[in-house]
C-alpha cells in the first residue's frame, strides 16, 4: 500500500499505483480543491505542486509520487486564514465561477516558489496551460503580480 505525503501529512493509500492522483485527493483524502475538468491534462483545473513543479493530477499516477511531497490548494491556507497567494487572488477578485482557480493558484504557487519576482512574460508563460472559461485572466494575472509584490492595489471590481 503506497504512502503519499500531501500538505505535509503522510497517508496510506488503498488505490493501485496507476490510479491518478486526482482521484486519490478527492475520493480518499477529501481534498476537493483540485477539480476534474477534462481528464486529459488540457485544462489545468487539477493542478497541484510536487517538489516545486506544477503537476496535472489527472494524469499523474500515485505510484510516481511515493516519497515526494504534494501540495494542494488546501495546503496553502484556510478560508479563515488564506495564505499570501490565496489572499492576493481574493484581493483581486480573481475568481468568478471558481472552477479553474485552485489550478491557477497552484500553478502560480509553483512559479513563485522557483521565481519569487517573475516578470510579466514569465507569469503569462507559467499560466498559459491553465484555462479560464469565465475570462478573469486579467484579474488572475494581477493576483500573481500582487503576490510577487509587483501590484499593491486591487484592480478587480468590488464584490
Amino acid at each position: 500500500m503506497p504512502t503519499l505525503t500531501v500538505n505535509g501529512r503522510a497517508q496510506a493509500v488503498a488505490a493501485e499505483p496507476e490510479t491518478p492522483l486526482l482521484y486519490v485527493l478527492r475520493d480518499e483524502f477529501g481534498l476537493n480543491g483540485a477539480k476534474f475538468g477534462c481528464g486529459l491534462g488540457q485544462c489545468g483545473a487539477c493542478t497541484v505542486e510536487v517538489e516545486g513543479r506544477a503537476v496535472l493530477s489527472c494524469l499523474t499516477p500515485i505510484g510516481l509520487l511515493e516519497g515526494r511531497p504534494v501540495t494542494t490548494v488546501e495546503g496553502l491556507g484556510t478560508p479563515e486564514n488564506p495564505g499570501p497567494l490565496q489572499a492576493a487572488f481574493i484581493a483581486e477578485n480573481a475568481a468568478q465561477c471558481g472552477y479553474c482557480i485552485a489550478g491557477m493558484v497552484m500553478r502560480a504557487y509553483a512559479l513563485l516558489r522557483n521565481n519569487p519576482h517573475p516578470g510579466e512574460a514569465e507569469i503569462r508563460d507559467a499560466l498559459r496551460l491553465n484555462l479560464c472559461r469565465c475570462g478573469t485572466h486579467m484579474r488572475i494575472l494581477a493576483a500573481v503580480r500582487r503576490a510577487a509584490g509587483r501590484e499593491p492595489a486591487a484592480t478587480g471590481a468590488t464584490p
